[in-house]
């Protein structure tokens, strides 16, 4: 492939400071590879996150000082240049989740790094591509990794089937964008139940994406619904929302069970006086890891996935796209169009 020729300068948003969640729109420098893992990209597709503009303040450990502000850290793109036996090359197609510690990706130009790259799936376009990385991952490592389910079932190990046919998986938000990759790989890791709690108008389709039980959260509280039968309680917990649904969620979790938490640590929203031991309760952050998202991309190849899109947004109309991800009520991914090719 002809080398390609790169501008000085590229369109890029950036966070107004760290105390701020103001977006603005700017041009900076193209990105020079410093890093030995260092792989330059030029982004067609990216997508924001829920509460990423609040992450320097609320998380100060993850984004450091040096971090040049630029959102949206999920992206999916070509390859312009890469390291050597890196497994990447010019042309690539690509997708990835990069750390949160560094530049995200709402540029025309990014540097993710070797380890957090995948190939895109051929039947994804840049959309879907984009709106993949962080909510897939966070699922997958919420239920395989921190989780007590075992991703051997997703390929029919009988050993893995065997085990996982005897766990009820319980996810809050469930039709959001990591809601909806819970629900889609709990169904097809075997898990014996996966109860999806939604409001009604997106029962239809979590059920579709594999979800055996609804719970409104528009009618009823997680602890009234499990209240009304004991045989609602659930032995794993991923809980996407915080707060009084993740108290509510001690309600569901049985005696020995598992509780996850993406949003705050459990035992902070415990309720007083509760006494329920688990087996774990746990507050965890993704890791932007290319090879579990290859082991996505198999499952999307094969048409056994897919990742869920609630909007596309030009790039000259960020605001508004930032404006539907902080309303709370996205079915899925929310992507903002980078490139002409997207």
């Amino acid at each position: 492939m002809a080398p390609t020729t790169l501008p000085q300068t590229m369109k890029t948003l950036l966070q107004a400071s760290r105390q701020s969640t103001e977006v603005i729109f700017t041009t900076a420098p193209v990105p020079t590879p410093t890093h030995p893992e260092d792989v330059l990209v030029r982004v067609h597709a990216a997508a924001p996150c829920a509460g990423e503009l609040r992450w320097a303040v609320d998380f100060p450990d993850s984004v450091p000082t040096s971090k040049v502000l630029v959102p949206c850290q999920d992206l999916a793109g070509t390859v312009i240049t890469s390291p050597a036996n890196s497994g990447f090359a010019a042309g690539d197609r690509v997708y990835c989740r990069i750390d949160a510690g560094r530049a995200g990706a709402a540029r025309d130009y990014a540097l993710p790094r070797v380890s957090e790259l995948a190939k895109v799936p051929s039947n994804l376009d840049w959309i879907k591509a984009a709106a993949t990385p962080l909510s897939a991952l966070t699922a997958w490592q919420a239920i395989f990794v921190q989780g007590t389910l075992d991703a051997a079932g997703i390929k029919g190990e009988a050993k893995a089937r065997e085990q996982n046919a005897k766990v009820r998986v319980l996810v809050t938000g469930a039709a959001g964008g990591v809601g909806s990759w819970v629900v889609q790989l709990a169904a097809l890791a075997g898990a014996k139940s996966v109860v999806a709690v939604c409001s009604g108008d997106k029962e239809e389709a979590v059920r579709q994406l594999g979800a055996t039980e609804v719970v409104d959260y528009q009618k009823t509280t997680i602890a009234d619904w499990v209240a009304e039968d004991a045989v609602r309680e659930v032995d794993l917990v991923i809980d996407l929302i915080g707060g009084k649904t993740l108290a509510g969620c001690w309600a569901a979790v049985r005696t020995g069970g598992t509780l996850i938490s993406i949003n705050t640590p459990p035992d902070v929203v415990k309720p007083v006086g509760l006494d329920k031991p688990v087996a774990k309760s746990l507050f965890f952050i993704v890791e932007p890891l290319g090879s579990n998202l290859a082991q996505i991309g198999e499952l999307i190849e094969a048409g056994k996935a897919r990742p869920t899109v609630d909007s596309v947004w030009e790039f000259a109309n960020f605001k508004a796209a930032f404006e539907r991800l902080e309303s709370g009520h996205a079915k899925g991914k929310i992507v903002i169009k980078v490139s002409d090719v997207a």
